[in-house]
């Protein structure tokens, strides 16, 4: 079988052959027109025979359908609709026949058309997937299957094409659109080195490829997967409609014989049935699940199968794992400290300048963060590097080190400030030596994601009552985080057996979730009740143990799965139960003669129409949990974002100077304070006032008014106030040529509490407000 022929025969075990619902469509319609026409032209007996035609023609269906629930080990509510059926055709009421089955084709042809319009998204995967790459080798470019795609093979993807395998951009920059896999529409630019995943579509011009990984290990081709086992056939949900069958199938019947008992009336018994036909509760919970698979993958969340969807519903506890769920998973720089007579950018611009060849994944930390403030790096001479413990080079005619403290000597003070904080901080430190003495140091540590206080937030307003952080990490920076998260509980130290253990200890009388990207939590993802992969970057045993898998880098993704979840679930109940309740009433009114059968069959074939149109509003975005933004504030917070990065080396000499104060107040450290008092002027001010006049009078609109922005307003005027104060001590200074002790702790306090305020208002900044933005 060639590869065509296996994609279709996929493409129809996923979203089912074609199906016999139109055309029992087609001939209980035309049947019902022919009786009609008949019915006009003074022929009722061949009015008569073309009803009991179309009626006859859905027996036979309908009773598959029973069957096929008996098989599965359950009596289903078509039943009814058989007796509905077959009664009609004994009391001769053929019109309401085929009423009746008319009204079963429509209800089973309308969920056929809901599953196909619920499921475009996840059939667009496998239309989509690359079937072809063009590999470069010696002889020029060939075209070949991508399953034949090796790793280190190099190819070419040109304008417009699916990334085939998962690579490393080599040569020139790629342009790519990766909104197949995160649902964000925005391109992103990935310069030589960086990875690429497959699925994404190349957005400008052609570029070069190296593979990672072959087709069936790569990214889309995992996610393809995900999506073949897609599907609302298993779901609670569906069996909770079942479970509602047990008592309404019998209160049917009861209602139905009752009628006839009293009445002696066997047309009153048959339009109780025909009534009672129960398609709102076939078709609602089916259709609001597939529909809320739909929109998950719209959204970069794959999720297995309408059980898992059902099931993240009714969460109450979220276990979440710490490295790489809740936080970034990459070292960042957080402080970078200098010598007396060294300047932070300078000790930053040597360290990235030394690691700018390295691997390691803190090298790659200190080179970003150089470049994100504009160093300018050098090129490094006789470079080598020592695993564990750093690389040394030559720059600029002199020789360093940057890794690991070597020796034990003692320490200057500055230095052993650099050891307290990395303590306090849970912060590693990489110290920049030159010709043997130490000038600076990098401190790095993995930061909180900008979006998961939000995202948590969210989650609670969405039913979930208790959030557990589950780590291997150490117990201080699990604290630490936990503290900031509002979290009910952190368990740190521990093993995968203990994740494990822990999981099920939190499974007792509830509905558990486990969120996590590591190998490392591949066991406790699948002794979950339902396990979360942070996909985008997490190892592939997480992506393959999980229930439902994030394909975007953004933890506010979850949030959004269970929001789906919990809509698609009330929805789904609300259809069905909905639909019975406007049934019962029917049949009561039926029972008492006030409906015939035909006129019962028109009615619920309306009451057919509306649960299942109810049950479609989950593919219509909800985003009340999410605050729409503006494209032009979309552009404001992605600016002012980048000026945050820019800006950090002012934080970083703003606390350098109030580091040398501690020295006393001689000319070098009056000289940084003057310094400072200069950057704030020229650049953060300038920043803070174009935050106050443009960010948030853009923002206020999706936050609710101004009033959401207050808080931050007054940081701003905080900010300004201690500006000005240092610039009355430098004032003083000049005045006086000298300051006071009393003015020395005053200035030193000034610019400690500035720092802290920059890094606070920053931090509540990126979390409240640049975490909206994609």
């Amino acid at each position: 079988m060639d590869r065509s022929a296996m994609r279709k025969q996929q493409q129809r075990r996923l979203f089912g052959a074609p199906r016999l619902e139109p055309a029992l469509l087609t001939v209980t319609a035309g049947a019902l027109a022919a009786g009609g026409i008949g019915r006009l032209a003074g022929a009722p007996g061949l009015a008569d025979l073309c009803w009991a035609l179309g009626t006859v023609a859905a027996v036979g269906p309908a009773l598959s359908w029973v069957l096929a629930d008996l098989r599965r080990g359950h009596a289903g509510v078509d039943v009814i609709a058989v007796l509905a059926l077959g009664g009609t055709l004994l009391v001769h009421e053929y019109l309401a026949g085929a009423l009746i089955a008319l009204m079963l084709a429509t209800g089973r042809t309308l969920e056929a058309a809901a599953q196909q319009r619920a499921s475009r998204d996840l059939r667009a995967l496998l239309e989509r997937a690359p079937r072809t790459a063009r590999l470069l080798t010696d002889d020029g470019v060939s075209t070949v299957p991508s399953a034949q795609v090796a790793v280190g093979d190099l190819l070419a993807v040109g304008p417009g094409e699916v990334v085939p395998v998962d690579g490393r951009v080599a040569g020139a920059q790629a342009v790519l659109d990766e909104s197949a896999l995160t649902g964000e529409p925005l391109t992103v630019r990935r310069v030589q080195g960086e990875a690429v995943r497959s699925g994404v579509v190349n957005a400008g011009g052609a570029f070069e490829l190296r593979a990672t990984a072959t087709e069936q290990d790569s990214t889309y081709a995992g996610i393809v997967r995900l999506a073949r086992q897609a599907g609302a056939e298993s779901a609670p949900v569906v069996r909770l409609a079942d479970r509602y069958a047990a008592w309404f199938l019998p209160l049917s019947l009861a209602v139905a014989g009752l009628a006839w008992l009293l009445s002696g009336s066997a047309v009153r018994a048959v339009a109780v049935l025909v009534v009672a036909t129960p398609c709102p509760l076939l078709l609602a919970a089916p259709v609001a699940v597939v529909s809320g698979l739909s929109r998950a993958s719209r959204l970069g969340v794959v999720i297995r199968d309408g059980g898992a969807l059902e099931h993240l519903g009714r969460a109450r506890t979220l276990l979440l794992d710490k490295t790489g769920t809740l936080t970034a998973g990459r070292p960042r720089v957080l402080d970078v400290v200098a010598a007396p007579r060294w300047q932070p950018a300078q000790v930053l611009r040597l360290a990235a300048s030394l690691d700018q060849y390295s691997p390691h994944v803190l090298a790659e930390a200190v080179v970003d963060a150089a470049r994100e403030r504009g160093l300018r790096l050098s090129v490094p001479e006789n470079v080598s590097e020592e695993p564990g413990r750093g690389a040394t080079g030559t720059v600029a005619g002199r020789r360093m080190t940057i890794g690991r403290r070597a020796g034990a000597a003692e320490l200057p003070t500055w230095a052993r400030t650099v050891d307290n904080r990395a303590v306090l901080d849970g912060a590693a430190v990489a110290w920049l030596c030159v010709d043997g003495s130490p000038v600076g140091a990098v401190l790095l540590h993995d930061p909180l994601r900008p979006d998961a206080p939000r995202t948590l937030r969210r989650l609670r307003a969405a039913g979930i009552e208790r959030l557990v952080m589950l780590t291997g990490d150490r117990a201080e920076p699990a604290r630490e985080v936990g503290a900031v998260l509002g979290l009910d509980e952190v368990r740190a130290g521990l093993a995968p057996a203990d994740k494990v253990a822990a999981v099920r200890a939190e499974h007792e009388g509830a509905v558990t979730v486990m969120v996590g990207d590591g190998v490392n939590d591949a066991p406790a993802l699948a002794a979950a009740d339902i396990g979360v992969a942070m996909g985008a970057r997490g190892s592939t045993a997480s992506s393959e143990a999980a229930d439902i898998v994030l394909t975007t880098d953004r933890v506010d993704r979850l949030a959004d799965a269970v929001a789906i979840a919990v809509r698609a679930r009330r929805i789904a109940v609300q259809s069905a139960l909905g639909g019975m309740v406007l049934s019962l009433v029917a049949m009561v009114a039926a029972a008492f003669g006030l409906l015939q059968p035909a006129v019962g069959a028109l009615l619920q074939e309306g009451i057919d129409v509306a649960v299942i149109l109810n049950a479609l509003r989950v593919l219509r975005d909800d985003r009340r949990g999410r605050p729409q933004l503006t494209p032009s504030a979309e552009a404001l917070i992605h600016r002012f974002a980048a000026e945050h990065d820019d800006l950090q080396d002012v934080l970083d000499a703003v606390r350098d100077a109030a580091d040398r104060l501690s020295d006393g107040a001689g000319p070098q450290s009056l000289a940084s304070v003057g310094e400072v008092h200069r950057l704030l002027t020229e650049r953060l001010l300038p920043h803070e006032y174009a935050e106050e006049h443009q960010l948030y009078p853009a923002l206020a609109p999706a936050l609710g008014g101004p009033e959401a922005t207050v808080t931050m307003s007054r940081a701003h005027a905080e900010i300004a106030r201690l500006a000005r104060r240092i610039a009355t001590h430098l004032a003083l200074a000049r005045q006086g040529g000298s300051l006071s002790p009393e003015q020395l702790d005053d200035l030193r306090a000034c610019l400690y509490g500035l720092h802290t305020v920059l890094r606070l208002h920053f931090t509540q900044e990126e979390e409240s407000y640049f975490s909206l933005a994609p």
